[in-house]
Order: structure tokens, then sequence, then C-alpha cells
């Protein structure tokens, strides 16, 4: 742009903002603004920075006006910088100066004087030319941001513009969006000129203009390709309630039926499975297991370890964990090349997956079957017949034979009402035994008497605190659920579980997180929630009143 003056002829200046507003798709009120301001940085530049002086050009006729403007102030009205230091604002006059040259002056007024024009010198010419150019950037990057910030989401066509480092540069037409080597599919390249389609993922603003951030690793791209494939997706027929991919290999993708007479499955695939492997060759390859969705999280985990079978699945909800049993033929095929189908699986599903073979199931029960028994023998001092008929019953500890009903324990076949007498006491004698023993390991430890009062904590679980370092009341009352419970942790890309104190005990969040607001109660740090009973009573108290009043009372302001 060619800025040698502000006598310049008018309709030059007008078809040069045109022209600008144009070629960068942004408003020729902007180019105008910048232009303004460019030719007011000359003016202050030739007139001194002292002065306020302020241009307009008329957008219709392209005619410069520079004005220079003084506006009166209060004689006491003091003005400071951003440094908090006091400083005199420009093009301002104090009201008793003004007063001297007219005498009808007040705060506020404002005087103004047409300035003559002048030619731009070449250190004027080189700022003005700045000022536009960054200008017309900022307002271009600003258009790119507000056009593409709500298009997250979308599939977009481009031109591969360069590659750097692994990287590609994208032309998207009205914008430039970048694709980094993650967000690609491995083993895929690109040249200069090729047409490309990708996955809009995130739009961010950033000092050195808009990020337009695509992919084609996005399990996104891959549910809007079998939109763009599949009517019934696309109309909302059948939905993608999750996908799990590993770019380039093998992706899994669950759907869902709005209608029952559509197979979600089927309509996905398609006749011979032309839509899937339309998706598949825009994939370079990739596999995808289509399978069904549903609300019950087993049968979901069930379907997303497709094509392995499954014999047994047992689900702890607490920590989203779920452990899988399969067939012995079928271990290979459940875990995939490198873990890959249960991994995939698990991302699906959003549970953690362990896979377990019926012949490991089998040996892990016979193992705790000979455990029990063994503890029986021990414990109540009988043969293994005995503990084994104990175990079959389905008693799994000492505490469960000891106050179980006499008569639970008599009616085991072979077994009457003197040989449960016989056994129960036994077992309570064991542990009473194994409690003193406890106690003087908890005195051992250093755990306070306090401790064993607050409800919950039993000699085992005082013990196990002292052996985490937690010895009274206060050290409980200072911990949070997870240093009870343990927690998962990310390391080296792997999801490990960090064991907490009470591990052992098999605590879940809101047993832990009692535990430890009794200890804060017992310390005063709060107040004691209200008793069951005690909230029953005020319920029916303010029902009493609702019948009186005819409403609930309201609180006083």
């Amino acid at each position: 742009m060619s800025l040698t003056g502000i006598s310049a002829n008018r309709l030059e200046l007008l078809q040069i903002a045109e022209a600008v507003a144009r070629e960068k798709s942004i408003d020729k009120e902007i180019v105008i603004e910048a232009i303004e301001e460019a030719i007011q940085k000359g003016a202050r530049a030739r007139y001194g920075a002292e002065h306020d002086i302020r241009v307009h050009i008329d957008p219709k006729t392209g005619e410069t006006t520079v004005k220079r403007v003084i506006t009166v102030i209060d004689d006491d009205a003091v003005f400071e910088n951003e440094e908090g230091v006091p400083e005199e604002p420009i093009g301002v006059r104090r009201l008793a100066d003004a007063k001297r040259d007219d005498k009808d002056a007040f705060v506020g007024k404002t005087y103004e004087e047409v300035l003559p024009p002048f030619e731009f010198g070449r250190v004027q010419t080189q700022m003005a030319r700045q000022v536009v150019t960054g200008k017309v950037r900022e307002a271009e990057r600003e258009r790119q941001f507000e056009e593409f910030k709500d298009r997250v989401g979308e599939v977009v066509n481009g031109v591969v513009k360069r590659v750097e480092y692994g990287n590609t540069v994208v032309d998207l037409g009205r914008g430039e969006g970048i694709m980094r080597r993650d967000q690609s599919i491995p083993r895929e390249n690109f040249n200069i000129g090729d047409r490309i389609r990708c996955y809009i993922y995130d739009v961010r603003r950033e000092t050195k203009g808009p990020q337009i951030l695509l992919s084609r690793a996005h399990g996104g791209f891959m549910a809007k390709l079998f939109a763009q494939e599949v009517p019934e997706v696309y109309d909302g027929v059948i939905e993608i309630r999750a996908v799990a991919r590993d770019p380039g290999s093998r992706a899994k993708m669950a759907v869902v039926s709005n209608d029952s007479s559509i197979d979600p499955v089927g309509a996905c695939v398609g006749m011979r499975g032309s839509r899937v492997q339309a998706v598949v060759a825009e994939l370079q390859g990739e596999k995808i297991d289509i399978i069904q969705w549903s609300p019950d999280e087993a049968t979901f985990i069930v379907n997303g370890l497709a094509p392995a079978e499954v014999s047994k699945v047992v689900m702890d909800e607490e920590d989203e964990r779920v452990e899988v049993v399969v067939p012995d033929e079928q271990l290979s095929l459940a875990i995939g090349r490198r873990g890959q189908n249960v991994r995939l699986a698990s991302q699906l599903t959003g549970w953690q997956i362990d896979i377990m073979t019926e012949s490991q199931e089998s040996e892990r029960r016979q193992r705790e079957f000979a455990e029990r028994t063994a503890l029986f023998q021990e414990a109540l001092d009988v043969d293994e017949v005995i503990a084994q008929l104990l175990v079959t019953e389905g008693f799994a500890t000492v505490e469960d034979v000891a106050y179980v009903d006499q008569s639970e324990v008599a009616a085991i076949e072979g077994f009457d009402e003197d040989t449960a007498e016989e056994i129960q006491a036994r077992a309570r004698d064991f542990l009473e035994k194994e409690a003193a023993e406890l106690d003087a390991k908890r005195r051992e430890l250093g755990v306070e008497d306090a401790l064993l009062e607050i409800d919950s904590v039993t000699l085992p679980v005082a013990v196990a605190l002292g052996e985490g370092d937690v010895k009274s009341v206060e050290d409980l009352a200072g911990l949070v659920p997870d240093d009870l419970r343990g927690w998962f942790e990310t390391k080296d890309g792997e999801r490990v579980r960090e064991p907490g104190i009470l591990e052992a005990f098999g605590m879940d969040g809101a047993e832990a997180e009692a535990l430890i607001m009794r200890a804060r109660v017992a310390m005063g740090w709060i107040e004691a929630p209200p008793e069951p009973e005690a909230e029953e009573e005020i319920e029916a108290e303010l029902s009493e009143e609702e019948q009186v009043f005819g409403q609930a009372p309201q609180a006083e302001a």
C-alpha cells in the first residue's frame, strides 16, 4: 500500500482500501480505520506528539480531514500514567488558561483546528505502512478465529501447503490449519498440493494468530466420515456413542439405533461392506470393528471385546475395573496383538479390563478354597474335612463362623448342636487371642487409644493405620479418602495402582470419607451431621407447621 500524503487522489485511497479488504476478506471500514490511524501517527510526528490529532476519512468521497483538538479540563484535575506517576494528558488545557482567551470556556468544551495537508516523508511513510499492515493482519486473524471457532467437530477439505518436521500445514481457503505429527495417521505422507480431508478438533486464539488444529487420528474424524457415508447416522436415527482408535491399524465404534426396526451395525457396514469400506479406504486400511452399544455396562464390555467370546464378567464399579473370564483358546484373541483388542475395548467402554482364562479362574478358586480350608484348620483346630465343609457352605472368615446363628452351623451335613457350639467356642477363643495380639501390636506401633473410639476403627484397622504412620485422631482427620483406599496414577503411559493404607479392607469411597469425617468431628474441626432420626423429627415439625401456616416457615432476613 502506498501512502505518499493525505493530498493523494481521494478515489485512489478508497480503491486501495476496497482492494485490501477484498483480498484479506475483511470489512472495508477496518482498512479505512487503519489508514486513519496511520495518518494520525504521521501528523503527530509532523506537528508534535503533545497534540491530540484526529483524522477522519469519508468512506463515500475519500475526503481526508485532519484536526487538532483541545479539551478544557478542571484546574484541580490530576492524571497519572500506568506507573502511577502524575502526567498531563495530551491535547488538554486548564480552565483558568482557557478563560483568558474565551470567557465562555467550561470544563469539557473542545476546540477544533483543521490542519493543512502535508506530505509524508520516508520515515512517516514506512511507519504508516507498518500501522496499516499490522491493523489489517490483526483484523484478518480475528476474522479467521470468528469463522472457525464454531466449526470445531467438522470435517474440512484443504490443500497441503507445506510439511515441516512431520507437521502438515493445510490451506483451508479462508484460513490455514496445522495437523501435528501425532494427529496424523502413521505411515501416511503428503506432498505439497495434495488435497486432504481433516477434522477440526480445536481452535485457539494465540498471539501469533488463531491456531486451527486438525486431525486425521481423532475418533471424531471417523465418526464424521460415517455420518457422510451412512444416511441413518447423518439423520440421527443411528447414534455413534463411542469411538476408540489405534490410527492406521484398528478401531472400535459403538453404535445404537433409535429405531428398533433398524440394525445399527448392519446399516453402518452397508451392503457387502460398501459403507464401511469407503471409510476404511479414507483411513488407509484401518480395520474397524462396529459393535452394538448397550446401556448395560457388562453387556457393553462383552460386545467391546468382540470378536473374542466372554464366559464371565466380574465388575468393580467403585474403581471402574472389570475382570473378564474367557475360554483358554480365546485368550490371545481377547488380548489382541500387543494388547490392542483389550486396550481399545478399555478406551471404548471407559473401564479398566483385566483378562483371565477359565483355567486361571479355576486355579484361583481352588487356591482360595485351600487358603480358607487351612485357615479354619489352624484357627478352629479341626481336621481338613470339617474345614472344607465350612468353606463349601460359604463361610469365608473366622468371624463368620463365630458370630453366625448357631443353627446355621448345626445345619451343615454331619454336624449337630454340640458340634456347632464347640466350633463356635473355638472360633471366639481364636478371635480373642488374635485381638490381644493385635492390641499389643497396636500399642507397640504407638497408636493412641482415642483412635479406637472412632466408629469403624477396629483393632485390625488400627494396626494398619499405625503401619501407615497414622497414630492419632488428628492424623486420621488430616487424610483424604484416596490415602485410605489407594488411587491410580499414569506412569510411562500406563495406569498404575498406588496402594492405600487400608487397601486390604476393601473400603469404598463413601466409607473412607465417612471414617475421615468422624475423625474431623472428634477433633472439633467440623460439626457432626444430624442423625437420621433427628432429620425425621425436623421434617415432621416442618410438616406440622405447613399444616398450620399453609407453607414452610421462611428464614428471617
